[in-house]
């Protein structure tokens, strides 16, 4: 990344701009639509995702699950399990993405939940992210270990998020051999 590592500007921004609209216009292309619940990056998925414009053809919205007992209350995620593990976990991304798509109406789901800083959280260390794309009646999760401050943490998953959403869709569309 150019500049401090909570930045993502010149090249880093443009390329991450071009692979939002690629991720669209494939999505576009498929007629799929997609929804997210965010955690630690407090929505800043999906506003990268409506900075593009057309975006409003695949994008239904987005949940903010801050609060842990949101994620039960808005995602659906099991509040017994949410008790038991807290919420940076794999099993609650996946419900996460799950239910994004249904509390959205849309194709595909996809989540974040982590700890961004400055502290550890629920005995978890800072730069654990769990991301998550529910599809269907399947759920693919991600286990990341990232570093920097609070800032650049939350712009790593964003950028994850991407990438992988990304490299879903390209499957969908033109199978595995295109998406790498």
């Amino acid at each position: 990344m150019t500049g401090t590592p909570a930045e993502v500007t010149g090249a880093d921004a443009a390329d991450l701009a071009s692979r939002t609209r690629e991720l669209l216009a494939t999505c576009t292309g498929l007629g799929l639509s997609l929804a997210s619940a965010e955690s630690l990056t407090g929505g800043r998925f999906v506003a990268s995702l409506i900075d593009v414009p057309g975006a409003s053809a695949v994008v239904r919205g987005g949940l903010v699950t801050y609060a842990t007992d949101l994620k039960a209350s808005l995602a659906g995620v099991d509040a017994d399990h949410l008790e038991e593990t807290g919420p940076i976990d794999p099993v609650v991304a996946a419900q996460m993405a799950a239910g994004a798509a249904r509390t959205c109406v849309a194709d595909i789901g996809i989540s974040c939940t982590g700890v961004a800083g400055p502290d550890p959280q629920d005995g978890k260390d800072v730069g654990l992210v769990f991301t998550a794309i529910a599809f269907g009646s399947q759920a693919k999760v991600s286990e990341h270990r990232f570093s920097g401050d609070r800032d650049a943490i939350r712009t790593q998953t964003v950028e994850a998020m991407i990438t992988s959403l990304a490299t879903f869709v390209t499957r969908l569309a033109h199978g595995p051999a295109d998406a790498e």
